[in-house]
C-alpha cells in the first residue's frame, strides 16, 4: 500500500429509494475512488438503508469523499467508521469441489477451526460458510487455495456497527 494510504470504513444512512445506491457508487467511480466493499441493506425503518463501505485512501482523499457524501440529498447521515470501536463481519461461502473423502475430513476440520460450518454437501463437493471478520476471512480463503485445487469463493461484503463496550476494534 502506499504511504499514507490505509482501509477506510465509512457507514452512510440514506434514503430508501430506486437510485441511490448507483449515485453513491457513480460518485466513487466518477472521482475514481475504488470501492473495495459495499453492502446496503434496510434498517428498522424501512425508507432508511444503511450502507457500510470499504476503500483504501490517503487522509485527504477521505476528508474529500466524506464532504462529497455529506453533500447528497439522499444521505442522512455519514458515520466513519476507521478510528472508532466497531462490530463487524463479513459472510463467506467456499464451495469446494472433486474432493475425496480424506479432504472431506480434512474440510469438517478446518470448519471447526475457524469458526465456519459445512452447509451443504454432495457426492463430491462441500460447501462451507464462514461469518466473521474480513481479515480472519482472507485466512480462510488462503489456505484453501493452497490446499485444494478446485475452489469457488463468494464474498459479502461487511457490515458494521458501533460498539457498545468498546472492547473490538
Amino acid at each position: 500500500m502506499e504511504k499514507g494510504m490505509k482501509k477506510r470504513w465509512i457507514s452512510l444512512y440514506v434514503e430508501n429509494q430506486v437510485g441511490v445506491l448507483s449515485k453513491i457508487s457513480g460518485l466513487f467511480s466518477g472521482k475514481c475512488y475504488n470501492l473495495d466493499s459495499l453492502t446496503v441493506g434496510t434498517t428498522e425503518d424501512p425508507t432508511v438503508s444503511r450502507m457500510t463501505i470499504a476503500t483504501v485512501s490517503d487522509d485527504e482523499t477521505f476528508e474529500q469523499i466524506k464532504k462529497q457524501l455529506n453533500r447528497m440529498v439522499e444521505v442522512i447521515k455519514v458515520i466513519d467508521f476507521t478510528d472508532i470501536f466497531i462490530r463487524m463481519k463479513e459472510i463467506l461461502y467456499v464451495k469446494v469441489r472433486d474432493c475425496s473423502l480424506e479432504e472431506k475430513i480434512e474440510l469438517f476440520q478446518i470448519a471447526e477451526t475457524f469458526k465456519g460450518r459445512v452447509i451443504d454437501r454432495g457426492k463430491d463437493s462441500l460447501l462451507l460458510e464462514f461469518v466473521q471478520t474480513a481479515a480472519k476471512n482472507d485466512a480462510v480463503v488462503k489456505l484453501f487455495k493452497e490446499e485444494f485445487k478446485n475452489i469457488e469463493v463468494v464474498r459479502g461484503g461487511s457490515v458494521g456497527i458501533e460498539s457498545i463496550s468498546m472492547m473490538e476494534h
